[in-house]
């Protein structure tokens, strides 16, 4: 199809990536690494057939501060993503887009799944190393596989969420989904018919940086690649690109520690607290200026740890010092934490005045296969940790669609059902009975 041909999102987002391209030196940066490793996909994407990844246009953003000043980045980031918005909604409107996520995805979780092993095998390598060359060496490769797992991981997720978008509108428009039981959405409390609820589309994940971009905050999503742009090692001039959704979330939630074992939202923050936050923030924002962003993201990684008191005093850092972007990152990264770490800083954040960071830091933490939600629930529940079970259950079942949600209690019927029940009764009686229909359908209600 001619470009003049294309739906205009799609035309337009095209324009706006040849302008940026062309202001960019292909023999270095990131754009080199994205023309050396897959040429037909750069071009599909020019030519509109294709619409990048969301990862790859921000690091040629990357490459234009570089080259023109952050200034010149920054004025365009804004534009950038709602024109990459608009395309991927156009492009995912065209006919066999489901089939074309379910394929992708495929190949995302293999790629994954691969980079996972590779950077373990890379890490036993590092461990043994016998020179200090050998350690550099394998240091470069480890930071190549961890950038490829980070792309693979916020690729996997946002697939997810457009297919998740696509049964909303396939819903609206009164189509069946598949794999859903159609009659689902056609009963009311009683049985009977009802028409199409217009219910609220779930929020995309974010792109790399991440994902990047949550549609929670109106940010664009990440888009999966063509077939041929894949995870894409950082060039040694380039920082690494911010990202996106991590894998699996809960493994490690039976480490959760007790409530009260460390601060949390009604626990005092002392000046230490305080200096730490101010200190990490600093180097964040020297690391940024530098361009340093492997190092950046890998500080991002290490503060998602901390303590669930620090978290709003990070937020107000990070705002002051201008680094949204990577205070939606930390947040993202947060919600890898075990459940009731994660529970705690959506507590630390809610009762600072940033409830919205709460929930949303929530939502992205119940975006993740459903069966690991269920052990988490069962792990707090035996702890008694109640509040916590509330928390997730109801980020859960507002979040997942009902036959997500209902598949939760797969690890254990006989004591998930009726928690999942309340949960989804504490939304509205509609998802009340929704979740019911498909606990029963799947076999586990009666």
């Amino acid at each position: 199809m001619a470009v003049d041909q294309l739906p205009a999102a799609i035309r337009e987002f095209t324009d706006f990536l040849r302008d940026l391209l062309a202001r960019l030196d292909r023999s270095g940066g990131w754009c080199a690494v994205f023309w050396q490793r897959d040429p037909d996909g750069m071009r599909a994407c020019l030519a509109g057939r294709e619409v990048p990844p969301w990862d790859v246009v921000e690091s040629l953003l990357q490459d234009l501060a570089a080259a023109h000043g952050p200034g010149a980045a920054g004025a365009g980031t804004g534009r950038a993503r709602s024109l990459h918005a608009a395309a991927v909604a156009a492009y995912d409107a065209g006919p066999g887009a489901r089939e074309a996520l379910s394929d992708r995805l495929d190949v995302m979780l293999r790629e994954r799944k691969y980079a996972a092993e590779r950077r373990a095998e890379l890490t036993r390598l590092l461990a043994s190393a016998a020179t200090r060359e050998e350690a550099d060496g394998l240091l470069r490769d480890l930071a190549r596989v961890h950038d490829d797992h980070q792309r693979a991981t916020a690729r996997c997720a946002e697939l997810r969420a457009r297919t998740a978008d696509l049964d909303v509108r396939d819903r609206g428009a009164g189509r069946a989904v598949p794999g859903e039981d159609p009659a689902a959405g056609a009963r009311g409390p009683s049985g009977g018919k009802r028409g199409p609820r217009g219910e609220k589309p779930r929020t995309r994940r974010r792109g790399g940086a991440r994902f990047a971009g949550t549609a929670d905050d109106g940010a664009a999503p990440v888009v999966v690649p063509p077939a041929a742009v894949r995870s894409l090692p950082a060039p040694a001039s380039a920082p690494a690109p911010r990202r996106a959704p991590r894998g699996a979330r809960f493994a490690g939630a039976v480490e959760a520690p007790r409530e009260g074992s460390e601060p949390g939202a009604g626990q005092p923050v002392d000046a230490a607290d305080r200096r730490e936050a101010g200190r990490v923030v600093a180097a964040l924002a020297r690391l940024r200026g530098e361009g340093r962003g492997g190092e950046a993201h890998a500080l991002l990684v290490e503060i998602a740890h901390w303590p669930a008191a620090r978290f709003p005093l990070l937020a107000s850092e990070m705002r002051r010092a201008g680094l949204d972007a990577d205070w939606a990152t930390l947040l993202w990264e947060a919600a890898s934490l075990p459940a009731g770490r994660l529970v705690a800083a959506a507590d630390a954040l809610t009762a600072a005045g940033r409830a919205a960071d709460g929930e949303r830091i929530l939502r992205q933490g119940v975006v993740r296969p459903a069966d690991e939600i269920g052990r988490a629930v069962l792990e707090l529940a035996a702890e008694e940790r109640h509040r916590e079970v509330r928390a997730l259950l109801d980020a859960c079942v507002r979040v997942r669609t009902p036959q997500e949600a209902a598949r939760t209690a797969a690890a254990d019927p006989q004591r998930l059902v009726p928690l999942l029940l309340a949960a989804a009764r504490g939304v509205s009686d509609e998802r009340h009975w929704d979740v019911l229909h498909a606990l029963r359908v799947a076999g586990f209600a009666a």
